[in-house]
């Protein structure tokens, strides 16, 4: 059977059942032959247009006092839509078991004669453009360019609305993003630095989105800040929630909004951290349908995220490695406001502080494809996303310098969390290296660290679990100048562990967010940075994935040449020298 007949076929026995339903309520049609409640659900429904979005998920789009409003078909909404119509037309209440015809008709239309569209919440890229959808009754939305931002009421884009979506005020232009430091309970510049450029992210249709960790003790306003956070750029009625503790329900809440927050976490499992990891580069998850061993149910979601708790959350260097770690102040009692106050005058403020917001989203758009890095740190496209937009706020290098302090606190807070690597980092304080076998290092490492640590609970318990730890903080060692490597030695092949204090390079000067034009110096640098991530990329396949060293090396190495193959480089880049951050 061809596609086009399948398509008749469906159709068709879609029809005969919407037909057959509820025979006995007919009226006259113009041939002379009575029509059922379904098939005047379905002439009904041609007042509205019809698409799938590419999961094949069944939409509508209806025109609703003026303006279009998308909604699912199976939704609710639409349900109400079609009902209303009917009792317009007719004067008389629709039967659920037409209505129910009458879906499964229009259904199956939307899916086989109807145009595909990608559905979007809250955030959309399209053209070159980005669209914000404000949630507002009228459906309008903000459209930014390299020009510019305006609000648009027919974006060219489709939004849906989840349950819990809020609006955000129509934005101002003239506002002033130092006017959200008073709010938000920051450390330093650096930090402020660092949020802004956060959210200006959030405003991105695409990822790598850093996850944003707020650490502080109680009475350090973390719930606070992560609410306004969110407030500024996705509201929500549940604009914090607990952190789920499985895969599942982190992808269902990221289908159904744009920015994530979770209080109050308190440690996370291994588990969980990965399924963050995922989200902030992007990342799928497939359930199976209920009453189906076949069909599948898939979410794919690249998600900004906020977690905020009093311990360290994040300990796995993996995650930190994708993360924004901000260290809250306890607010004496003397400069503490009423909650009712404070919210109070951030909703007076929010309407520019969302143009300033939009200002630097349009800079970035503007400046995206002449700005090159000095080096490719892990957020690499969020690196450069945020320097392309510091024009609109800071002096150029500023993001860079906040972001490499940053990182480099993130790695020396890991180290010292974790007892393994910092037990390694103990060992080579007196000696260049040491190799052994991973027992012996086991047995040596326990030394170091001590009894009260060794028969703790984040101690390795065997030589396979040191084995996997080690892979996990092999990146972060490098980092500060320890190689970590594994190698098989002798004609037994007996699998070592080798480890090595090497010197490091000198660090790049700090804030030097892009490089000159051209250069073998500059190519030499591409391509040792090229090596370093490919290396990092196959440890973390070989200890995620089960591979051999041999085949996680040909993974990596078949990714970052597929990557370099599809890059192409700017001949005209902007210059950020690194003296702007003052340092």
């Amino acid at each position: 059977m061809t596609n086009g007949n399948a398509t008749a076929e469906a159709i068709r026995a879609a029809q005969e059942v919407a037909t057959a339903a509820e025979p006995g309520d007919t009226k006259p049609t113009g041939s002379g032959r009575s029509a059922t409640q379904a098939q005047q659900l379905i002439e009904l429904a041609e007042g509205a247009a019809l698409f799938h979005a590419p999961d094949g998920t069944a939409y509508a789009d209806l025109i609703v006092n003026g303006h279009r409003e998308t909604v699912l078909l199976r939704s609710r909404t639409f349900r109400q839509w079609l009902a209303r119509s009917y009792y317009k037309a007719t004067g008389g209440a629709v039967g659920t078991e037409a209505l129910s015809a009458a879906l499964n008709v229009l259904e199956a239309k939307a899916h086989f004669e109807a145009e595909e569209r990608p559905v979007h919440v809250r955030v959309a890229g399209t053209g070159g453009r980005l669209y914000l959808d404000l949630g507002d009754e009228t459906w309008q939305a903000v459209e930014i360019d390299e020009t510019g931002w305006r609000l648009v009421v027919d974006p060219p884009v489709r939004f849906r609305r989840p349950s819990g979506l809020r609006p955000l005020p129509h934005p101002e232009r003239g506002g002033t993003i130092q006017a959200l430091r008073r709010f938000l309970n920051v450390g330093s510049d650096g930090d402020f630095v660092l949020t802004i450029a956060w959210l200006v992210a959030c405003l991105r249709d695409r990822g790598p989105y850093p996850v944003l960790v707020l650490m502080g003790e109680q009475g350090s306003a973390k719930s606070t800040f992560s609410s306004m956070a969110r407030s500024l750029v996705d509201p929500n009625t549940a604009a914090l929630r607990a952190l789920p503790r499985d895969e599942r329900d982190l992808f269902i809440a990221a289908n159904n909004g744009h920015v994530l927050a979770f209080d109050n976490v308190s440690g996370l499992p291994g588990s969980v951290s990965d399924t963050l990891c995922r989200l902030a580069t992007g990342a799928s998850f497939a359930v199976r349908q209920l009453y189906s061993d076949q069909d599948e149910t898939l979410f794919t979601a690249s998600r900004p995220a906020i977690l905020n708790g009093i311990d360290d959350i994040v300990s796995r260097p993996d995650l930190a490695d994708r993360a924004i770690f901000l260290t809250l102040s306890a607010i004496p009692e003397d400069k503490r406001r009423p909650e009712t106050e404070l919210w109070a005058a951030f909703e007076t403020e929010k309407p520019g502080l969302l143009g300033a917001l939009l200002d630097a989203a349009a800079m970035a758009l503007k400046r995206l494809s002449q700005t090159r890095l000095a080096r490719t740190p892990r957020m690499a496209d969020f690196a450069q996303w945020a320097t392309a937009s510091e024009a609109a706020h800071w002096p150029d290098g500023t993001f860079m310098a906040a972001y490499d302090d940053n990182r480099a606190d993130t790695v020396e807070s890991v180290i010292d969390s974790d007892p393994v690597a910092a037990a390694v980092r103990t060992l080579l304080v007196d000696k260049r290296e040491w190799s052994g076998t991973a027992t012996d290092l086991l047995a040596t490492l326990g030394d170091v660290a001590g009894e009260r640590v060794e028969k703790s609970k984040a101690w390795p318990g065997d030589a396979r679990a040191l084995s996997s730890r080690l892979k996990r903080a092999a990146t972060f060692l490098r980092k500060v100048g320890i190689e970590v490597s594994f190698m098989r030695s002798g004609r037994n092949r007996t699998r070592l562990v080798q480890l090595a204090s090497v010197a490091s390079a000198p660090p790049a000067e700090r804030g030097a967010a892009a490089v000159k034009t051209g250069g073998e110096d500059d190519a030499d640098d591409a391509d040792a940075d090229r090596a370093y991530r490919q290396e990092e990329r196959a440890a973390i396949a070989q200890y995620d994935g089960g591979l051999s060293r041999a085949q996680a090396d040909q993974l990596a190495a078949g990714e970052f040449s597929d990557a370099a193959g599809s890059g192409e480089a700017s001949p005209d880049l902007v210059e950020v020298p690194a003296s702007a951050s003052g340092r």
